[in-house]
């Protein structure tokens, strides 16, 4: 019988890829594991300052597929696709919230707000583990619970 894995598959994965990212001269941003339709993916997201390129996707896939592999903590069949968080990307770490103090942000709300509205767009200005807090146009700001939100990107657009 097979040993049981230890914790979740995607703080395992974490905790596999990121000194290997980190070798590589990456930066590790996001790791999902995410059923769509009857397939599993395993997506690793990778950064670096000068920009991700097609080449740094292979090598990190290339790099993780044995240690991978080894660890199997994983049961199902699964596809990994490792790739760049893009533009808008999503901020879901601390670090992520941390890093982007003072960019542009777009939030989408689980449902409007007391003024109907959905979407803000706003400039980051504090964080913690439960909130974030933007200012928005005309110097207003506002606390938005993360639990609320669909999703928080970064507005890529405007930096």
């Amino acid at each position: 019988m097979a040993e049981k894995k230890q914790g979740n598959t995607v703080s395992v994965v974490w905790d596999l890829a990121k000194p290997i990212a980190e070798k590589l001269g990456l930066n590790l941003w996001d790791v999902r594991f995410q059923k769509e339709g009857a397939v599993w993916y395993l997506r690793i997201f990778i950064d670096k300052p000068s920009g991700v390129t097609i080449e740094d996707c292979e090598t990190m896939s290339r790099a993780i597929d044995e240690p991978l592999d080894k660890l199997d903590p994983i049961e199902q069949n699964y596809c990994l696709e490792v790739s760049s968080p893009g533009i808008e990307r999503d901020l879901i770490r601390d670090e992520h919230f941390e890093e982007f103090l003072g960019a542009p942000i777009m939030i989408k709300l689980i449902r409007p707000n007391e003024n109907g509205v959905r979407e803000l767009k706003g400039t980051l200005i504090a964080h913690d583990k439960d909130s974030v807090t933007l200012m928005l146009d005309g110097n207003e700001k506002t606390t938005i619970q993360k639990k609320n939100t669909v999703y928080i990107k970064l507005d890529d657009f405007l930096i």
